[in-house]
């Protein structure tokens, strides 16, 4: 990026920093369906990877990383019913000996409503009934990523959508021609609405949490192949590992 500076009746190039949340993006136009594919190509090739147990803050107001919450402490918004039906499945599964609320879902369920009547899980001493809380026998955690690594099964397959998809966002937008844009990209504070600037950390934009072996594409390919399908996976990953690319840095550890 290059400015036109006046200096002495002259101008000069001077190249200018990027803004400090600056993102590259990588874009194609599907094939098959009127839809164009959007990425955020520096957040898919950072090293992000999930802290939960190893450093994470949590989503609260104040550090939280002793209580071991995560980002379980608001409960789960289910997106329709088969993502709610994908819960009720696994329930099933769950013996207490990985869930330790599952006594109390027997008798009082475990899906709620909110304020705003939306299907929620329901919390239990303020977290999510499915976060078994540090001393359990079982381990701390989510109970149904617990379950389904024990059955040899993905967590992806057991939890909510937004369980699963965290910290990767898909949205949508259709135009006045019906052409849809997606964009995948990186969950910010602004998701989680006005609460979310309340939050004494979050992990996307910590350097704390880009502490990975592997690019994201490669951590969460299973998630981002949920996505997107894998024609889009395989395009984009293509465009990411392509030569002569220079990265810009991920701005949690540019900064």
């Amino acid at each position: 990026m290059w400015q036109r500076a006046y200096r002495s009746s002259t101008f000069a190039d001077v190249p200018l920093s990027p803004p400090t949340d600056t993102h590259e993006w990588i874009s194609f136009d599907d094939p098959t369906e009127k839809r164009t594919w959007t990425f955020d190509a520096t957040f898919l090739r950072s090293n992000w990877s999930c802290i939960y147990g190893a450093g994470c803050k949590g989503v609260l107001d104040a550090d939280a990383t002793e209580m071991a919450q995560g980002c379980c402490s608001y409960g789960a918004h289910f997106v329709d019913d088969d993502d709610v039906q994908t819960v009720v499945r696994a329930v099933v599964r769950l013996t207490p000996e990985v869930w330790q609320f599952a006594k109390k879902a027997r008798k009082q369920g475990f899906l709620a409503a909110d304020d705003d009547g939306a299907t929620v899980t329901r919390l239990v001493d303020d977290a999510c009934i499915f976060l078994n809380r540090p001393g359990f026998a079982g381990g701390a955690g989510c109970a149904l990523h617990r379950g389904a690594i024990e059955a040899g099964e993905r967590p992806m397959d057991w939890k909510p959508n937004v369980c699963w998809q965290l910290p990767l966002r898909l949205d949508h937008h259709t135009d006045d021609n019906g052409h849809v844009t997606s964009t995948l990209r990186e969950w910010k504070r602004r998701d989680w609405g006005i609460g979310g600037q309340e939050f004494h950390w979050w992990c996307t934009e910590s350097p704390e949490a880009f502490v990975g072996k592997v690019p994201v594409y490669e951590y969460l390919r299973d998630e981002i192949v949920g996505m997107v399908g894998e024609p889009a996976y395989e395009q984009v990953v293509g465009l990411l590992t392509r030569a002569k690319w220079t990265p810009l840095p991920h701005p949690a550890v540019r900064r």
